[in-house]
């Protein structure tokens, strides 16, 4: 396996096991060369799943830029 896939499934793996307010606050503190730019009531109308996606592929994003 490759680093880049062992990052992924650690990445993966990491945001599966937070909890809501965890994602929330990853979410709203995101630094990255975009911001993502979400109310807390949006946030707080998705599942956690659709907030662990939306983290998940910031989180992909800002890998791709480091490379």
């Amino acid at each position: 396996m490759t680093t880049a896939n062992t990052n992924i499934d650690n990445l993966v793996r990491t945001i599966s096991q937070m909890n809501r307010d965890d994602v929330k606050r990853e979410i709203m503190c995101f630094e990255g060369r975009f911001k993502l730019d979400f109310t807390p009531e949006f946030l707080e109308s998705q599942s956690l799943d659709s907030l662990r996606h939306i983290l998940y592929a910031a989180k992909i994003q800002q890998q791709q830029e480091m490379c």
